[in-house]
């Protein structure tokens, strides 16, 4: 069943109205007609199956058949601070966050960030990503849609992560992966950071800031992962350790 998101002032009462980019999909691509079944999602982890009441020419109105409690969020919310990757390997990796469930991603610009970001492109580049979460989002059926934040650098962003309660580094030069291992299983909190580096990694000074913000330094094993890879490896073991029946 089709899957899509709206603002929670559009569901009154046993009806919601869709409106936006969403109305042309459903009409022109999907070719839905009234009395079909589509699952709309407020973004707060309720989902509500629906029929067709009519399709108009800038909005759709649907009936609330049931409302249920969305099962694909983990309890524990995790945050992802990305350090900007060169070329479009953003995209992806935003994608590919939100379907391993994802609550947040922060784009970090560090010491080795080749990408360089100004106001205006930075405007254009985060609400291209945002577009991208929300479609992975309809794709993975997620009760939320993650939000890509503003671009922080790395003194602001170990700063945010502080109102988290784990924080965990993934760095090539760390050693132990019983101690990762045993780390990862052991996880029992309800908000976790993870910082992933650039294509040259962090630096030794910005490894060292975010061991005194009581960060966990860990191996993800002996070879070297690309920025894009890695994140995406961490954010599987957390999901499968932290994802319930």
């Amino acid at each position: 069943m089709h899957r899509f998101f709206v603002e929670p002032n559009q569901i009154i009462e046993d009806e919601i109205r869709i409106v936006g980019d969403d109305v042309k999909h459903i009409k022109n691509v999907l070719r839905m007609n009234k009395n079909d079944e589509i699952i709309i999602c407020d973004g707060h982890s309720n989902d509500y199956y629906c029929i067709i009441n009519s399709i108009e020419g800038d909005y759709i109105n649907t009936k609330i058949v049931t409302k249920k409690q969305s099962v694909t969020e983990l309890k524990t919310k995790i945050y992802l601070f990305q350090a900007l990757p060169k070329q479009a390997k953003m995209e992806l990796i935003v994608q590919k966050a939100v379907e391993l469930g994802v609550y947040e991603i922060i784009p970090v610009i560090t010491e080795r960030s080749v990408v360089k970001i100004n106001k205006q492109n930075g405007t254009k580049k985060l609400a291209r990503w945002n577009k991208v979460a929300e479609s992975a989002a309809k794709q993975s059926k997620r009760g939320i849609i993650p939000v890509v934040n503003e671009i922080m650098n790395f003194e602001e962003a170990i700063e945010y992560s502080k109102q988290l309660d784990t924080i965990i580094v993934p760095y090539e030069n760390a050693k132990n992966i019983t101690e990762t291992r045993e780390f990862i299983n052991n996880l029992d909190c309800k908000r976790i950071g993870v910082f992933i580096g650039p294509e040259g990694g962090f630096s030794l000074n910005e490894i060292e800031e975010a061991k005194s913000s009581e960060a966990n330094i860990i191996t993800l094993g002996k070879r070297i992962l690309r920025t894009e890879t890695a994140g995406l490896a961490i954010l599987s073991l957390l999901m499968f350790q932290l994802e319930e029946e």
